[in-house]
C-alpha cells in the first residue's frame, strides 16, 4: 500500500481509508492501484463480507484525480512521463468498473468534498452501493471547469439521474449538497456529521454481512435532517431548459427566463469551456443508451482526444498552476463550436480489439 491508502479488515468488513488530506485525497496512480489491489483481494475472500471506503479527514472524501499530475505529465513526451497519464485513466476506469459490479456491499462515506474521481470511487452499482452524505458534503462533476468532461462513469450515472438533472450537473459542473445528492439519486443515506463517529463505531462492531442493513437503520431517523433539495425546487426549470437539445439551445432557453436560477446558471456556463460543455452534453446523451463498460470505453476514447486537443491542459493551467482564472478556451465562444468539433472527440482511437478497456464486460 502507498502512504496515502490504508487498508484493514475488522469483523468481516474491509476498510479502505484515503489519507492524503493536504491534497483533499486527490487520486494518484499509486492510490488507484492500491484501492484496486484491495478490492481484488477481498472480492473472493470469504472473510470479507462488505467494504467501506472513507477518508481520514472530514474535509474531503476525495476531490478527484491529481490534476497537477495531469498537467505535468500531459505536457511531457512519453519519455518524460505522459505515458503515465494513459495508465492512470485506463486503470482508474477499470477500478470504476470493478466497483460498479462489486459482489459485496460497498459503502462510501462521502463526507466533505466529493468531486470527479471521488465520485468514481463512490458510485457503486445498484446491487452493492451504500452511499452516505453529511451536511459537509460538497458534491460535483466539475470537469468542464478545467476543460475536461465528467468521466469515471459520469456518462453512465449522470445519464440515469431523474429528468435532465444529469445533463444540468454535467454541463454546468455546479456543486451540490446532501439533499440534492439524495434527490438526484447520487446518494442513499444522510447522516449528520456529529453522528459520524457513532456510525464508525457501528461499522467496526457490526459483522460485515449485516453492515448495509445496520447503516439503513442507523440513518433512518436522520432522513428529514438533510433539508430541502434546491434541485427539487428548480426541477421544472432544469427539465425545461436542459431538455432543449443542445448547449446553444439551453443557453437560448435560459435567456428567456429572468429567474435568479436561470441568470446564475448563465453566469456559471459563461466561465466553462464551450467545447467541453458541448462534448459533455453529447456524452450524457450517448451514455443513456450504453452499459457501464461501453460508457467507460467511450470516456477512455474521449480522454485521449482531450489531452491531444489540449483544452484540459489550458484549464488546469488557469485554475491550478497560474491561478489567473482566465482560461483561453478554444473555441472561445459557444457560437464557434460546431458539430464536427464535438464528433471528433467520439471518433475511435483504437480498433475494438486493441482498446485499453476491451476486457470490461
Amino acid at each position: 500500500m502507498s502512504v496515502y491508502v490504508h487498508t484493514s479488515v475488522s469483523n468481516g468488513t474491509g476498510f479502505i481509508t484515503l489519507d492524503r488530506p493536504k491534497a483533499l485525497n486527490s487520486l494518484s496512480l499509486a492510490m488507484v492501484r492500491d484501492i484496486t489491489q484491495a478490492l481484488l483481494a477481498w472480492r473472493d475472500d470469504s472473510g470479507v463480507a462488505a467494504v467501506v471506503i472513507r477518508s481520514s479527514s472530514e474535509k474531503a472524501f476525495c476531490a478527484g484525480g491529481d490534476i497537477r499530475f495531469f498537467y505535468d505529465a500531459g505536457r511531457a513526451t512519453p519519455q518524460g512521463g505522459s505515458a503515465l497519464v494513459e495508465d492512470f485513466f485506463t486503470e482508474e476506469y477499470a477500478l470504476n468498473h470493478l466497483i460498479h459490479f462489486y459482489p459485496k456491499p460497498y459503502v462510501a462515506l462521502m463526507d466533505g468534498v466529493v468531486m470527479g474521481g471521488g465520485m468514481g470511487v463512490a458510485q457503486g452499482g445498484p446491487d452493492c452501493r451504500v452511499r452516505i452524505v453529511t451536511e459537509r458534503t460538497r458534491m460535483a462533476m466539475p470537469e468542464v471547469n478545467i476543460g475536461l468532461f465528467p468521466d469515471v462513469g459520469g456518462s453512465y450515472f449522470l445519464a440515469r439521474a431523474p429528468g435532465q438533472l444529469g445533463c444540468y450537473l454535467g454541463v454546468t459542473g455546479v456543486t451540490i449538497g446532501a439533499a440534492d445528492a439524495l434527490h438526484a439519486g447520487l446518494a442513499d443515506h444522510f447522516v449528520p456529521g456529529s453522528e459520524m463517529a457513532a456510525l464508525a463505531a457501528l461499522l467496526e462492531s457490526t459483522p460485515g454481512a449485516g453492515v448495509a442493513a445496520a447503516i439503513a437503520a442507523f440513518a433512518a431517523p436522520f432522513k428529514a435532517a438533510a433539508g430541502d433539495s434546491k434541485l427539487a425546487a428548480e426541477r421544472a426549470a432544469i427539465d425545461r431548459h436542459f431538455g432543449a437539445g443542445s448547449v446553444s439551445a439551453i443557453v437560448a432557453s435560459l435567456k428567456t427566463d429572468d429567474s435568479a436560477f436561470a441568470q446564475k446558471t448563465l453566469q456559471v456556463m459563461a466561465t466553462r469551456s464551450p467545447l467541453m460543455m458541448c462534448v459533455t452534453h453529447e456524452l450524457v446523451r450517448r451514455g443513456a443508451a450504453l452499459d457501464v463498460a461501453d460508457c467507460l470505453r467511450m470516456e477512455r476514447t474521449l480522454v485521449r482526444h482531450n489531452f491531444e486537443d489540449g483544452e484540459v491542459i489550458e484549464g488546469v493551467r488557469a485554475l491550478v498552476i497560474d491561478k489567473d482564472n482566465a482560461p483561453r478556451w478554444k473555441p472561445a465562444t459557444l457560437d464557434e463550436v460546431d458539430e464536427a468539433m464535438v464528433r471528433r472527440f467520439f471518433q475511435p482511437v483504437w480498433p475494438d480489439y486493441a482498446h485499453p478497456l476491451r476486457q470490461l464486460d
